[in-house]
């Protein structure tokens, strides 16, 4: 209310302030409605996901599968930038310990629609949306401390 009061008055401690500060300023969302907004894009993002699988089975179901499943986890993956802002989760997603897992997302979110629009092979898309679930979950264990590791062992102990 401060600082509403001092831009309305035309104080003149506001205009030393640079441009980026105040509209920072006037940006800024509060916790809970951070958390309230990554909760319904994390849930659409789901749903979508959910709707394009459930889809599947329709005539040209292929084609809305793979853009709704796409859409769906490129939501999901969006909704982090409430909790931390869009350019924290930038650097986070291309951390050195993340960046083949953030990379290997995109491509294949990418190549699930080539499959599914311009080849139109349906066991190209499913493999691919297969494999972008694996890097979105490989990608999501980064944030665990040692959830990688965990897997691999668990991986390596049913290979041996």
């Amino acid at each position: 209310m401060d600082k509403l009061k001092r831009v309305l008055s035309g104080d003149e401690e506001d205009e030393d302030r640079s441009i980026v500060t105040q509209v920072s300023d006037a940006s800024t969302l509060s916790w809970s409605t951070r958390i309230k907004l990554f909760a319904i894009c994390f849930v659409l993002g789901a749903g979508l996901s959910i709707l394009g699988s459930c889809l599947l089975f329709m005539k040209n179901g292929l084609t809305i599968f793979a853009i709704l499943y796409t859409l769906g986890n490129l939501l999901s993956l969006a909704s982090t930038c409430f909790l931390m802002g869009p350019c924290n989760q930038i650097k986070k997603m291309f951390a050195k310990t993340r960046v083949i897992a953030t990379i290997l997302v995109f491509v294949m979110m990418i190549l699930t629609l080539v499959c599914a629009l311009a080849v139109k092979n349906a066991a190209l898309a499913i493999i691919c949306c297969v494999l972008q679930f694996l890097a979105l979950t490989w990608y999501s264990l980064s944030y665990i401390p040692y959830a990688r590791d965990v897997v691999k062992k668990c991986f390596s102990a049913c290979l041996d």
